[in-house]
């Protein structure tokens, strides 16, 4: 996942991501998100890697991502406008921080959800980590597959093998390149 303050230019570290990973555009607040959105579509192409928009169904359209990551509040909303611009081989996920969150994520439509923290993370201060357990319970309440996302570093992502996760995102994981998580 992309952040403009921890992770300001993220094509380096996309170039770096293996291939079929994914690669999700966050950076709401940058000047040109629409040319940084069309340049990350270019290089995720170019390795096969998957590039959701966050938020903005329109950008993503226009530059040919494949698919939407839905922030928690927008999911709450309902399936709204976004809806309308869904392509039938897009790739919806969606953000959580309770079970309640994980069920409106199925209720929209969502193809996945990434649930957090999972671990200390400066992303969401506010919050207390879930930790693995009470992770996994979640998850397997879950009608969704769900990915972790919270604190997920090469130190952390080992406590979360049993847990049953689909898979692992992360932001500052990606930041440095000796905290790499593949």
């Amino acid at each position: 996942m992309t952040d403009n303050i921890k992770l300001p230019d993220p094509l380096p570290v996309a170039a770096a991501l293996p291939c079929g990973s994914a690669v999700i555009l966050r950076h709401y607040d940058a000047p040109d998100r629409s040319g940084l959105a069309h340049e990350l579509a270019a290089l995720c192409r170019r390795k096969h890697l998957r590039l959701l928009v966050a938020g903005d169904a329109r950008l993503a359209l226009a530059v040919g991502a494949a698919g939407l990551h839905l922030p928690e509040k927008q999911a709450r909303q309902g399936p709204g406008t976004w809806q309308a611009w869904r392509r039938p081989d897009w790739i919806v996920t969606a953000a959580a921080h309770s079970p309640a969150a994980l069920r409106q994520a199925a209720r929209i439509g969502a193809d996945a959800a990434l649930l957090s923290p999972v671990f200390e993370s400066a992303g969401h201060s506010e919050l207390s980590p879930l930790g693995p357990l009470l992770f996994a319970a979640w998850r397997r309440s879950s009608p969704l597959p769900v990915y972790a996302l919270g604190g997920v570093s090469a130190a952390t992502a080992p406590r979360l093998s049993i847990s049953g996760c689909c898979g692992l995102a992360a932001i500052d994981g990606l930041a440095s390149p000796c905290s790499l998580v593949y």
